[in-house]
């Protein structure tokens, strides 16, 4: 019988063409830490008396995302000048709720796949988009058309909270 497929990886050396990086933990607090596989399986990852060594480590999540990363350099080209609607989570690398939201907006990207393009934008990289869409936390998803801002869902909500704001967007 095969297993459940998990789409997050989690890593405690960063891949190469991870940019980003979580705060740095101690191996004594990775070793008091219990790590559980989300289907309920066993975990895989061992502890040997080199990971118990006195040192840092950084610890990278990554999960495979149907929206695609928007940054201020694109931001006009593919948010403003886009001919479809487009909904952008503005989201933090340290925002557990965040977290959340990437779930439900990698759905609503399969789901509106032709009638809607879904981006995500880490607002501390980019503060000066952040502020001028005047996002003052996160996570928030905004939904243009025509190259303005026409909805707003702040915080962690329901799916269909969202699928409600794409769907007034969608009819106007």
């Amino acid at each position: 019988m095969a297993l459940p497929f998990c789409a997050t990886a989690c890593y405690s050396v960063a891949p190469s063409s991870l940019s980003r990086s979580l705060p740095l933990l101690s191996s004594h607090s990775l070793s008091q830490m219990q790590f559980s596989h989300p289907f309920g399986l066993p975990s895989r990852l061992k502890w040997t008396s080199e990971a118990r060594k006195p040192q840092s480590h950084r610890v990278f999540c990554l999960h495979d995302t149907k929206a695609a990363v928007v940054t201020g350099k694109s931001w006009d080209k593919l948010i403003l000048g886009s001919d479809v609607p487009v909904l952008v989570e503005f989201y933090a690398s340290w925002c557990g709720p965040c977290q959340m939201v990437h779930r439900i907006i990698d759905e609503i990207a399969t789901e509106y796949s032709g009638s809607l393009k879904c981006f995500v934008l880490d607002a501390d990289n980019d503060l000066k988009v952040a502020e001028s869409c005047d996002v003052k936390a996160v996570p928030v998803v905004l939904l243009f058309k025509n190259g303005e801002k026409c909805e707003s869902v702040i915080g962690t909500m329901p799916k269909e909270f969202y699928v409600a704001a794409i769907e007034r967007v969608l009819a106007s």
